[in-house]
């Protein structure tokens, strides 16, 4: 264990200065030194800068495995090439930032706020920031003194007034006095998400901080549904399992507290960490109680609206309206879409406070009101939260480019194109990933013309992932029954040469029908493969003779999520996803995958889509897509440290080619 130095500063506003106090540590020190902190606690050595000795501060790891604060890392190597402990040649763009596992270790340090002689307080590190903009009165006392000493003398207004220049001085003095008011802290709005910068108070920051949370669900009967789509495994390139959609309306979509993208640690003290997908998911069927520890981002960034402006998807905004009294109503009608999860405006009512105020338009959706994520909300989540707030009501909400064209006059709007698929081309071609595979099979029946297969089918092209057709159900009262070769989650290829690829549903159904009403039937399928069986899972399915017209997907039993990793690429469909930027963020996304000399060669899949960026506003990419090719050139055959720079060469727009599998559903 390593015992960290104090640093120790001014514990009163005596001799502090607002321009020299940092907006981020609380601390006087210049702006390229780096941060400084009070630790309560020693810190394990594995946590410590080998450079300052203190513990790290964006941790980056080096190729030779070693771990360094970014700022110690990269000064040293402005004056060497070499890595400060083993000096192994090395350059700052071969090191990468840490895992994320590390950073939230981090992140939890306890630590004193500065100003401790009238703010006492201690709370994890990643929490010291909102807390000197929020609550310590010390750090509150220091901005508004600062403010004070910009706003001119009344003397000064009246003497300028007598020079016919009163206008302007007035507007400004009104224009601080509203931002004096804005820097107060609101209700409701102590989050990490919504700090407001100091050179600019119309943009947000983000605050990626990942904390592992407990949540728990309760099933009312033991089969029912939690309504997660989950991907991800040990046996999998993505490692950790995690959640790729949530299911409206379900136990988990009620609850509201999980989202895609969180990762599940922990199922009642099991720990989920190396399993198997198959295993995930037999845990996941527990019956009754759940208690889910899950790791979550919190935070999104409001991005600047003076360079989305020619962002031609969507903004995201801010607007806060005040109440004249608690109780007074906002005039929003909110509503659910059927065909996208989230909460949106469906009227402004006249008269209303919102409709007064004018920022807010129909269609907009909610992604947050006072800190609380809504992106996966409810109305009447969100109804709770506007009932339970004080004299302001903060609202973060998403407006596509097609409602600020149309300054927000229309009811609804236009619905989007639907995304063009194509089969996987030629040059993008690959093997399954390790430990998965597939196999070909025939079959050939003679029958009476009028026995039944017995067999129900889902997916089709025109459904939402471009799924092949799929067997739901051998039942046994058909002839496939009894030869036992055709089993569920067989990809069917072609019934007596009539290829079944590239139908819809209705298309394939019709085809069958007309075969099967052959004496002689010969059936051709796929049948996918994996190193873990799927025996456990699948012993207690009970077959459900379910009607063939039926189109639910609540009611049809779905394969797996790893059945589709083993099918061949020329059964893969692939759409297009652009993403755009206007600034130097990060795309948002995180990805697993390339060669590795364990596993050979596999595909790269997204792994995480961060919070406030540009991949999750876009909101197409899922966890578990897999990444066909970038801007039209095949990832096939590339290795993760060729794809990552490639991508971070594209400066203000990207093509992502993917291919999306619906995640194991729960």
């Amino acid at each position: 264990m390593a015992t960290t130095e104090t640093k120790v500063s001014g514990s009163s506003t005596v001799g502090l200065s607002w321009a020299r106090v940092c907006k981020e540590c609380g601390q006087q020190h210049d702006s390229q030194d780096s941060h400084l902190y009070e630790y309560q606690d020693e810190v394990d050595d594995e946590l410590v800068c080998h450079i300052c000795l203190q513990p790290l501060l964006k941790p980056m790891d080096t190729p030779c495995g070693h771990t360094y604060c970014f700022h110690c890392l990269s000064s040293f190597l402005k004056e060497q090439d070499f890595c400060p402990v083993d000096r192994q040649r090395l350059q700052l763009h071969q090191c990468r930032p840490s895992s994320l596992l590390v950073r939230n270790l981090l992140d939890k340090l306890t630590v004193m706020c500065p100003h401790c002689a009238e703010c006492q307080q201690t709370m994890q590190r990643c929490e010291l920031q909102p807390h000197l903009h929020n609550r310590c009165p010390v750090f509150r006392r220091l901005r508004e003194e600062a403010e004070k000493r910009k706003r001119p003398s009344w003397n000064e207004l009246k003497g300028r007034k007598g020079d016919g220049e009163g206008s302007g001085d007035a507007k400004h003095s009104a224009t601080l006095s509203r931002n004096s008011t804005r820097d107060q802290p609101e209700p409701g709005l102590i989050n990490p998400a919504y700090e407001e910068g100091e050179e600019d108070n119309n943009s947000l920051r983000s605050s990626l901080v990942a904390e592992a949370t407990v949540v728990e669900l309760i099933r009312d009967e033991p089969g029912e549904e939690l309504g997660l789509r989950i991907v991800g495994g040990k046996d999998t390139p993505l490692g950790n399992i995690v959640i790729q959609e949530i299911v409206r309306d379900s136990i988990a979509a009620r609850d509201g507290r999980l989202a895609p993208g969180d990762h599940i640690l922990e199922v009642n003290d099991i720990s989920l960490a190396s399993v198997p997908h198959t295993r995930a998911i037999a845990v996941l069927q527990l019956p009754s109680l759940l208690r889910l520890t899950v790791m979550q981002e919190k935070g999104f960034k409001l991005r600047d609206q003076r360079s989305d402006q020619n962002q031609p998807t969507s903004t995201v905004l801010q607007v806060t309206l005040v109440k004249s009294q608690r109780t007074e109503p906002l005039g929003i009608k909110l509503i659910r879409k059927s065909d996208e999860s989230g909460v949106f405006i469906l009227d402004l009512l006249a008269g209303g406070l919102a409709a007064k105020d004018g920022k807010l338009r129909n269609n907009d959706k909610v992604l947050a009101i006072n800190g609380h994520d809504l992106r996966h909300g409810t109305p009447e989540s969100a109804a709770q939260i506007i009932q339970a707030s004080e004299m302001r009501v903060n609202f973060v909400v998403m407006r596509s480019a097609e409602a600020q064209e149309e300054g927000g006059s229309s009811r609804t709007s236009r619905r989007t194109p639907e995304p063009q698929y194509f089969r996987r081309r030629s040059t993008y071609m690959k093997d399954p990933p390790g430990g998965f595979s597939s196999q070909e099979k025939t079959v050939s029946l003679k029958k009476e013309p009028r026995l039944s297969l017995g067999i129900t089918i889902a997916g089709g092209r025109d459904c939402r992932s471009r799924l092949p057709v799929y067997i739901t159900s051998v039942q046994p009262v058909g002839c496939l029954h009894r030869d036992g070769t055709i089993k569920r989650g067989d990809v069917l290829l072609s019934i007596n040469g009539v290829d079944l690829t590239q139908l819809t549903y209705n298309e394939a159904v019709s085809v069958l029908k007309a075969q099967t009403a052959q004496s002689q039937v010969v059936l051709r399928v796929i049948q996918t493969l994996s190193e873990e069986s799927e025996e456990d899972t699948e012993a207690n399915d009970d077959e459900l003779d379910i009607a063939e017209d039926s189109r639910d997907d609540t009611l049809n039993w779905t394969p797996l999520w790893t059945r589709w990793l083993g099918l061949p690429s020329h059964m893969h469909w692939c759409r297009d996803i652009v993403l755009q930027k206007t600034n130097n963020e990060s795309w948002g996304f995180s990805i697993v995958g390339g060669y590795e000399e364990s596993h050979g060669q596999q595909p790269f899949f997204i792994k995480t889509i961060v919070p406030g960026t540009p991949a999750h506003f876009d909101g197409r990419l899922k966890c578990g897509d897999e990444i066909v090719a970038v801007n039209g050139a095949t990832t096939v055959g590339m290795n993760n440290s060729s794809l990552i720079p490639m991508l971070k060469l594209q400066k203000n727009k990207v093509t992502l080619t993917v291919v999306s599998w619906p995640g194991s559903l729960v």
